[in-house]
């Protein structure tokens, strides 16, 4: 299977975090995981080299491949939300989109998107600071400020800086399986899954406030998936009020306790149905749906495809990760 080609198109004085998260999710070969990893090129778009702020300097590398190839096409920031981006870039957008590409937009990259007409009439996000000004210049964008990231069809949204992980990890999990995003997730140190619907800013917990408790709350409902847990349940194993979990829940993950439950389910069934050949029935027990019926409702409504669905996508895919018993 020939790799997935990953193309990143940057001008002067777009910010060098954004610019460099994919190059790490996409430009490190990682045979380890899937062999083909992606191919990756950044290319510099109205000069031969772009400056990258502060002060860094990306000049082109010939892979054997122009843009126009890619699969998909990352614009990792807009270089001033307040004016009009490039026209070469905004063109090549267009122009990307039209041939059906996959198209990856990182925090204030939205604006660009939203130049091309790529966002019309879609659900789009950015950083929560820009939403405001995204939704002014472009009406026809139905701006969500409040979330990670959004994908609609084949046009991804990310909101500010680290949330760029966030998406770039969606993709790797939507193109190798979450079993791939996992590991690669934890080389990179940071968590395997924020589900794009989890809010982009917190409330502040109170001075002296602790979440230790939380933590250890959390790898040990990771570890009793198999059980009816109830939000009860978790405040009894906590020593706390429903209220204080309910809370603590909001304030540091965006989401009810029972969601953050289900997310945990559908990523372990993922995981399993991604790397053996154990029955639904199994799974949907082991991972605490009760049975093979509450797995596929909720797994469809959730990820799209059924379970058997699924696991036929995946396994099929010659770099999947190996199987276990």
């Amino acid at each position: 299977m020939p790799a997935h080609r990953v193309a990143m198109a940057v001008t002067d004085d777009m910010p060098i975090f954004e610019a460099a998260v994919p190059c790490q999710i996409f430009g490190v070969d990682r045979p380890h995981l899937v062999d083909p990893w992606y191919r990756f090129a950044a290319f510099p778009v109205g000069a031969a080299s772009v400056r990258l702020t502060p002060g860094f300097t990306l000049a082109p590398v010939d892979d054997g491949w122009g843009i126009e190839a890619a699969d998909t096409l990352v614009i990792p920031a807009c270089t001033n939300v307040h004016e009009d981006p490039p026209k070469e870039l905004v063109d090549l957008v267009r122009e990307a989109h039209e041939r059906g590409t996959r198209i990856l937009s990182i925090c204030s990259g939205a604006f660009v998107l939203a130049a091309a007409g790529v966002l019309d009439g879609r659900r789009a996000t950015t950083h929560w600071l820009h939403a405001r000004e995204l939704a002014r210049r472009h009406p026809a964008v139905r701006v969500d400020p409040s979330v990670l990231y959004v994908e609609d069809a084949n046009v991804i949204t990310s909101a500010g800086t680290v949330a760029g992980i966030d998406a770039c990890l969606h993709v790797v999990r939507v193109d190798h399986g979450a079993a791939v995003a996992a590991e690669l997730a934890r080389g990179l140190v940071t968590p395997p899954h924020r589900d794009g619907g989890q809010a982009q800013y917190r409330r502040p917990l109170p001075p002296g406030a602790r979440d230790d408790w939380l933590a250890g709350l959390l790898d040990w409902a990771e570890e009793h998936l198999h059980l009816p847990l109830t939000t009860a349940d978790l405040a009894g194993r906590a020593h706390v009020s429903v209220r204080t979990v309910e809370r603590r829940f909001a304030d540091a993950l965006g989401m009810s306790p029972l969601r953050w439950v289900l997310q945990q389910r559908i990523r372990r069934a993922q995981q399993y149905l991604e790397t053996n050949d154990r029955t639904i029935e199994w799974i949907a027990a082991t991972c605490g749906f009760g049975g093979p019926a509450g797995l596929r409702a909720h797994f469809a409504k959730l990820v799209g495809l059924s379970p058997s669905a699924y696991r036929r996508t995946f396994q099929e895919r010659s770099g999947a990760v190996g199987t276990t018993g």
